[in-house]
Parts: structure tokens; C-alpha cells; sequence
């Protein structure tokens, strides 16, 4: 039988192979006890990111901490809106809080979140399952929209984020160089937008 320091190698071990980020429940399932969760918490092993969250305190710092940490919380969600676009980098808005989309048919029990703060909005199901990217951020998989998808989501909700908001991420996706405009005009059709994005799209091409 292994000691207390082989154990707490062994629970290290299994972070590790799993990025150095997991849930509770995940680390409980993978082997590693309740104790040694606690143990390497107390010594400084393990931090804590958010409510059931927690990371090897060795490795380097998070690139994107707060997406990072909502998609550990909530890994059915799927990043949006402003915090898509600047992921993608097509916004000058600073997001103050992970907005995630979520199947509006799909009602779940979501996670007491603390930090950090999350906007969840809903989605019909054929707007949810569209034009979904998984990156790989920290050795978490992290479930985003593409650029096309963001912004064709930006002009269905421009009343909730502000029409100036869809407006120049339309503009900067275009300045871009790299515009995949029928992708963009058939994710606008799947969020019935597709009358409202044609013109300004138009003028920008």
C-alpha cells in the first residue's frame, strides 16, 4: 500500500494527465480521494479557480482564466456574443462577464457559479448546435462559435448587446481580409437575420 506522499503523487499524476485543470467530481472519478483533494489544497498543490474547480498551483498562468473556468462549470454551454468576438478578436468591447448560450429545450440545473460572472442566453436548438468550434485553451477543451456564427448571434440579440456592437464586429470581421461571406449569410438564415445583415454586409464587400 502506497503511503500519504505516494498517494498525493498519484492525485498529482492524475491532474496532470488531465491538463492540470479539473472538477471535483471529474478528480473524484479519475481516483483521487476527497483527502488528498483537501491535502494538496492545504499545501499549496492545488488552487482553487472557482466553486468545485481546481488547478495545479506549478503550472503556467491561465492564457484565458475566465473562459477557462466557465467551461469547466458549465461544459454543455457553448461561448458567445461578446465574449466570442473577442476570442476572435473582432470587438473593441471588454467583456465584464462570460456570456455562454445554452439549448433553450435543454432546461438543466446550472452549477452555484461565484466567479467568474457568466451571462447564460438560450438558444433554439438549431441555432445552439450551428457553427460550434472547440479550442483547446489550457488543456481544456473549450466549446466557441465561429467568427460567422458570432456575429450572425450578435445581430439576432442587438437589442440585449447593442446594434452598434453587431455593427463593427461586421465591420472588423470584413477589415480582416479573411471574409467567408456565405458561410455568414447561411448561419444569419439559421438566426433569421438574414435580411437585416445583407446590406451592411453589402457595403462593406
Amino acid at each position: 500500500m502506497s503511503g500519504p506522499n505516494g498517494s498525493l503523487d498519484q492525485a498529482v499524476a492524475v491532474f496532470r494527465e488531465n491538463g492540470g485543470v479539473m472538477r471535483a467530481a471529474q478528480a473524484l472519478q479519475a481516483g483521487v480521494s476527497s483527502h488528498a483533494l483537501y491535502t494538496m489544497l492545504d499545501r499549496g498543490v492545488l488552487e482553487r479557480l472557482s466553486r468545485g474547480v481546481y488547478r495545479l498551483t506549478d503550472m503556467p498562468p491561465l492564457g484565458n482564466p475566465d473562459l477557462v473556468t466557465a467551461a469547466m462549470k458549465i461544459p454543455h454551454a457553448v461561448v458567445c456574443l461578446i465574449s466570442a468576438l473577442s476570442f476572435h478578436g473582432i470587438t473593441t468591447q471588454i467583456p465584464h462577464e462570460v456570456m455562454m448560450a445554452v439549448a433553450r429545450n435543454m432546461p438543466r440545473r446550472q452549477p452555484k457559479i461565484t466567479y467568474p460572472p457568466i451571462h447564460l442566453f438560450p438558444f433554439s436548438e438549431k441555432a445552439f448546435r450551428a457553427g460550434v468550434e472547440t479550442h483547446e485553451m489550457d488543456g481544456v477543451p473549450v466549446k466557441i462559435y465561429s467568427a460567422e456564427k458570432t456575429i450572425a448571434d450578435c445581430f439576432k440579440y442587438r437589442n440585449k448587446i447593442g446594434f452598434d456592437v453587431a455593427l463593427e464586429a461586421l465591420r472588423l470581421y470584413c477589415e480582416g481580409g479573411a471574409t467567408r461571406a456565405d458561410a455568414l449569410m447561411e448561419f444569419a438564415r439559421i438566426c433569421r437575420v438574414q435580411h437585416v445583415i445583407r446590406p451592411y454586409l453589402e457595403s462593406l464587400l
